[in-house]
C-alpha cells in the first residue's frame, strides 16, 4: 500500500486537528449563506473563506509559517490552471447565454406541437443541451423556467416532473459539460502518476458521456411516459410563440465546434478560443447579435457578453484562491495526510473497487456539507481524491468522473440541504406572481421527480460494482484496462509532500 509521509512544518495550539478551524468557519459559511439564507454567490463563500484563514491564524504557533502556507496552497499550479479556465469559459458562456439557444429550442418545441409527457421529456433533452452548451446549471434554472415552465403546465405537463426535467437537464449540462465548472475542477485535481500534469478535459468529456447518456436516456423514457397527467390550459400557445427564435439553434455550431477541438487536441483552452470565435462570428453573421451585445458602454457601466461572462467568473475565482489557501494549511500541517492516510490504509481502499466507493461517500458527503453545491465540493475533496486514487493507480479520468458523477447524484435532491431544490422553489414562486395556474410544490415531490441525479447514481453505483468504465493508468498515463502495479501495489513505498 501507498503510504503518504506526514508533514508537519505547521504548527497549532492544541495540535494538528486545530488546522480544521478555517475549514470549519468555512463550511459554516456556505450551510447558512445556502441552506438559511438562501444567498447563492460565490463572492459570499469566498469572504467566509478569508474569514476563517484569518481566525485559524490566532491558533498557529508561527505566523509567519501560517501565512506561508496559505500562499503555496494558493499558487500551486493548479489553482492558476483553474482560475484561468474559468475566467475564458466565463466569456463562451457569456456569448451563449445571449445569442438565445433556448429561444431556438422552444421554437422547435412549438413547431412540432408537443403536449403532456412528450412536452415534458422534450423539456429535458432541451435543457440537457443548453445546460451542456452554456455550461452553467444554475443560468440553465433562470433561463429555462420562465420560459418552458409556464407554457409546459398549459399543455398539460405534470408541474412536479416539469420541474424535475428542468432540474435534471440542468443538471446533466453540469456534469457533461466541457465548460462546467464541476468538468474543469475534476480534471484539474486528479494529476497523473506517470507523466505531469493533470486529466485533460476532452479526455474526461469524451469517457464520461457513456455514463450520462445512459442515465439521461433513462430519465426521458420516465418523463415521457409519466410527465403528463395534466390538464391543456388556454394561452399556452401566445406564451410559447412570444419566446421563440428558430436562430438560437444556429448557435449549437459553436457548441460542437467546441467538444470537437476539445476531444481531438485535448486542450481546453484551443478548444474555447475557437468555440469564442466561431460563435461570435456565426452570431453576427446571421445577425442573432450586435457589435454593441460583444462589447459597448452604457450610461458610464460596461456591458455586453465579453465584460459579463468574464465577471461572471469573478466570484468563483476568488473562490478558489480562498479554498485552495485554506487547504495549504491543511497540507503543512500534515492534517490532509493523516486523512489521506487514514483512507488509503483502510481495508476499504485497499482494492480499486474500495478505493471507488470511497471516492463515492467522500465526494457525497463533501457535497451535502456545502449545500450541495458540486463545483466547490469538488475543489475541496479532489486532492483527496487524487492521492486515494493514485494509491491504487485509477487513471486520472476514472477518478475525475466518479467525483464529479457521485458529486452530481444523490446530494442535489436530497430536500432542505440542496441549493439546487431552494433555487427550483424561489423560481417557481416568482412565477407566481405572473401566472396564476401555478401552484407550490413540495420540496420532497421535486427531489422524487428529479430522475437524472438517482438515474446517474444507479449508473455509477453500477459501474463501481461491476468494474465496468475502470481504467488504470499506464506506463506514459494512458488508459489500460488493468492496473501494472502487479506486485508492487502491495509493497510500502513513502511518498513526500
Amino acid at each position: 500500500m501507498v503510504y503518504i509521509k506526514i508533514n508537519n512544518e505547521l504548527e497549532f495550539h492544541g495540535g494538528y486537528k486545530m488546522s480544521l478551524i478555517p475549514m470549519a468557519i468555512f463550511i459554516g459559511f456556505c450551510i447558512a449563506f445556502f441552506i438559511v439564507f438562501k444567498v447563492f454567490e460565490m463572492e459570499a463563500l469566498a469572504m467566509g473563506g478569508v474569514v476563517g484563514i484569518i481566525a485559524g491564524s490566532f491558533f498557529s504557533k508561527n505566523w509567519k509559517k501560517y501565512w506561508d502556507s496559505v500562499l503555496e496552497g494558493i499558487s500551486n499550479p493548479m489553482t492558476g490552471v483553474l482560475i484561468m479556465i474559468l475566467l475564458v469559459v466565463g466569456i463562451f458562456t457569456g456569448l451563449m447565454g445571449k445569442s438565445g439557444v433556448a429561444e431556438g429550442f422552444v421554437w422547435l418545441g412549438n413547431e412540432i406541437g408537443l403536449k403532456g409527457g412528450v412536452f415534458t421529456a422534450f423539456t429535458f433533452v432541451t435543457t440537457c443541451i443548453i445546460a451542456t452548451a452554456t455550461g452553467t446549471s444554475i443560468g440553465t434554472l433562470f433561463s429555462a423556467f420562465p420560459i418552458l415552465y409556464p407554457a409546459g403546465i398549459l399543455l398539460g405537463a405534470n408541474p412536479a416532473l416539469l420541474a424535475g426535467a428542468i432540474l435534471s437537464g440542468a443538471i446533466f449540462g453540469d456534469n457533461l459539460a466541457p465548460i462546467s465548472d464541476t468538468t474543469i475542477a475534476s480534471a484539474a485535481t486528479q494529476r497523473y502518476k506517470n507523466k505531469e500534469g493533470s486529466a485533460d478535459i476532452g479526455g474526461v468529456v469524451a469517457t464520461r458521456f457513456k455514463y450520462s447518456i445512459i442515465a439521461a436516456i433513462a430519465a426521458t423514457v420516465l418523463y415521457l411516459v409519466f410527465g403528463g397527467g395534466g390538464s391543456v390550459g388556454t394561452g399556452a400557445t401566445e406564451l410559447l410563440q412570444k419566446y421563440t427564435d428558430p436562430k438560437g439553434l444556429i448557435m449549437l455550431i459553436p457548441v460542437a465546434i467546441l467538444l470537437y477541438v476539445a476531444i481531438k487536441t485535448r486542450d481546453i483552452f484551443t478548444a474555447i478560443t475557437w468555440g469564442i470565435v466561431t460563435g461570435t462570428i456565426i452570431a453576427l453573421g446571421f445577425g442573432i447579435l450586435t457589435f454593441k451585445d460583444i462589447l459597448s458602454v452604457k450610461d458610464g457601466a460596461l456591458t455586453g457578453f465579453l465584460y459579463t461572462g468574464f465577471r461572471n467568473m469573478i466570484g468563483t475565482s476568488i473562490f478558489c484562491i480562498a479554498l485552495f489557501g485554506i487547504v495549504g494549511i491543511l497540507n503543512a500541517s500534515g492534517t490532509m495526510d493523516r486523512l489521506v492516510n487514514a483512507i488509503v490504509t483502510s481495508d476499504l481502499a485497499k482494492t480499486p473497487r474500495g478505493a471507488e466507493i470511497c471516492l463515492a461517500i467522500g465526494i457525497m458527503l463533501s457535497s451535502l456539507s456545502m449545500g450541495s453545491a458540486t463545483g466547490p465540493a469538488i475543489i475541496m475533496f479532489g486532492p483527496i481524491a487524487n492521492d486515494v486514487g493514485r494509491a491504487v493507480n485509477l487513471h486520472p479520468y476514472r477518478r475525475a468522473n466518479l467525483i464529479d458523477g457521485f458529486a452530481n447524484t444523490i446530494p442535489i435532491i436530497v430536500p432542505f440541504i440542496s441549493a439546487f431544490i431552494f433555487i427550483v422553489l424561489i423560481v417557481i414562486q416568482g412565477l407566481q406572481k405572473d401566472y396564476s395556474f401555478i401552484q407550490t410544490i413540495n420540496p420532497i415531490t421535486i427531489a422524487l421527480s428529479t430522475f437524472h441525479p438517482i438515474m446517474l447514481f444507479i449508473v455509477f453505483a453500477f459501474s463501481v460494482i461491476t468494474g465496468w468504465g475502470r481504467a488504470f493508468e499506464g506506463e506514459n498515463g494512458e488508459p489500460i484496462a488493468e492496473s501494472n502495479q502487479g506486485s508492487k501495489s502491495s509493497a510500502s513505498r513513502t511518498k513526500s509532500v
